[in-house]
């Protein structure tokens, strides 16, 4: 994949100021690695690559927080569709750390605020301030749950319109259960954009039969890593998810 992401053309952070998207709408989609290959070709005309440093694969690091009861992952689980998340996310290659609380409304819309951080210790004035304005849960209840490694890599359309995040190599920590899974050849892509302006890639995911299809990561390390929380909802998608990853288990012992 390395061989792939060398042949587009570079965009660094300053250059993508413009395209932060903080209030937009987000469309998932759920493939395996040699599909990915494919999408990489199709899309080194019409996209930039990040690059930090020469590094275009980042390694991140993230911790969600939910309550002692689990209500955020509940929320999302009973299908509510005014939702908040909150998580302690670390750009390793950055060495930058920020606090982030997402909430999606109910017209699919989602709006992320953060801050700058340096540890994830919920007892500091800064955190506690900014939680009580944009968290609709009493951060005395908040704990950490999950905890994730991958990597992801970042295109820009060239209309700098729209950010596609592809995240591989999922690894999830159940910091409660101690349970660890490891995603294998999994991807997640994540179109984000302003409404529904013009995206190029699209129609390459539609050439290429990768259709819409919901991916929490909080949610999914959650369900696959404590069997004592309730799944109701997500079943299908945990099936789906595992029949990706035995197809592409057997498409490598036969191939």
């Amino acid at each position: 994949m390395d061989d792939l992401l060398a042949s587009f053309a570079p965009i660094t952070l300053a250059e993508m100021s413009s395209v932060k998207l903080m209030n937009r709408t987000d469309t998932k989609f759920v493939t395996t690695l040699p599909m990915l290959k494919k999408l990489l070709a199709m899309a080194q005309a019409d996209y930039y690559v990040q690059d930090i440093d020469g590094e275009r694969n980042m390694l991140y690091d993230t911790t969600y927080f939910d309550t002692d009861s689990f209500a955020m992952y509940r929320q999302h689980q009973c299908g509510h569709t005014n939702r908040q998340k909150i998580r302690f996310r670390t750009y390793v290659s950055s060495h930058l750390q920020f606090m982030e609380v997402k909430t999606k409304n109910n017209h699919g819309r989602t709006k992320k605020k953060r801050i700058e951080v340096k540890d994830m210790d919920l007892a500091d004035n800064g955190k506690r301030e900014f939680l009580a304005s944009h968290l609709h849960f009493d951060v005395d209840t908040l704990i950490p749950h999950m905890h994730n490694y991958f990597r992801r890599v970042t295109l820009v359309n060239k209309a700098m319109t729209e950010r596609l995040t592809i995240d591989t190599a999922l690894q999830f920590h159940n910091v409660q259960t101690g349970i660890d899974r490891d995603m294998g050849p999994l991807v997640i892509i994540e179109l984000k954009r302003d409404g529904l302006v013009f995206s190029p890639v699209l129609e390459m995911l539609r050439q290429l039969h990768i259709h819409p299809h919901g991916f929490s990561k909080y949610c999914m390390g959650a369900a696959l890593t404590n069997e004592a929380l309730p799944v109701h909802r997500f079943k299908k998608k945990l099936r789906d998810v595992e029949r990706i990853l035995n197809k592409e288990e057997l498409t490598t012992t036969l191939y």
